[in-house]
């Protein structure tokens, strides 16, 4: 593996993770971990900060998205190194044939 392949894996994990944190802390139907970080008297009321949490979520997920497409690219795997020789034999192996009798049957 290359060293660019390495690093957008590592950041596609990095992200990932802060992805995971950031939808644990976003309100669903009940009372998501964001309750415990947000007064009601703070200057970010609770709608701010829902807005701003699924502005990360989605920010997370197209940066996931740009640097997965990305990374395919950038592996070593080319098709001109596949030996089609190889895979044609495991497709059709190679029997041996059994003789043939050409003498007409006599009866």
């Amino acid at each position: 593996m290359n060293a660019l392949f390495t690093t957008l894996v590592v950041l596609i994990i990095i992200a990932s993770i802060l992805l995971i944190l950031v939808v644990l802390l976003q309100n669903g139907k009940g009372d998501g971990l964001a309750s415990n970080f947000v007064a009601g008297n703070q200057t970010f009321g609770v709608r701010q900060t829902a807005d701003i949490l699924e502005k990360i979520t989605w920010g997370l997920v197209a940066f996931i998205a740009v640097l997965s497409i990305i990374a395919s690219f950038t592996t070593n795997t080319k098709s001109s190194e596949i030996n089609v020789d190889s895979i044609e034999n495991v497709a059709e192996p190679e029997f041996p044939s059994a003789p043939v009798d050409t003498a007409s049957p006599e009866e």
